[in-house]
């Protein structure tokens, strides 16, 4: 069951659950989108604080940024891709490439110093496994610098 303010982003936001089948749309657009790696609230504290906040900072960057919800189900494989270590994670991607990670609760001027820094910040390959889809669906990880 989803806790009520993770599904709050759904219900009162519209943010799309991001899945390995919609993860390269919504990475693909020239407006960059944040993907919110929530986790367990059981186990990561600071995930409901993060799920409250992002919102407020969507709100603050004036639609100059997009917001996802990463599905329980797919959360690890995508959490491979991009290599970070700590939940909750805010992932930013644009163009279909990524940008940076920001982990953890952080006070809002740190988040807003971070996240205008990954807004203008040149894209790149992320630094973990990229994901590959075979015909049916199933996905495993290859090296990001391998071919598919």
């Amino acid at each position: 069951m989803t806790h009520a303010l993770i599904q709050r982003l759904f219900d009162e936001f519209g943010y799309p659950e991001i899945t390995l089948e919609n993860h390269d749309e919504f990475t693909a657009s020239s407006t960059p989108g944040v993907l919110f790696f929530g986790g367990d609230p059981k186990r990561y504290k600071e995930t409901t604080d993060v799920a409250v906040v992002l919102p407020e900072l969507i709100e603050a960057f004036g639609g100059r940024l997009r917001a996802g919800v990463v599905a329980e189900s797919d959360a690890i494989a995508l959490q491979k891709h991009y290599g970070f270590r700590a939940w909750p994670s805010l992932v930013f991607a644009r163009d279909g490439a990524y940008l940076g990670t920001v982990s953890k609760m952080k006070n809002w001027s740190e988040y807003l110093t971070e996240i205008s820094e990954l807004l203008t910040a040149e894209t790149r390959d992320a630094p973990g496994f990229r994901v590959l889809r075979e015909g049916g669906g199933s996905a495993h990880s290859a090296p990001s610098g391998a071919t598919s």
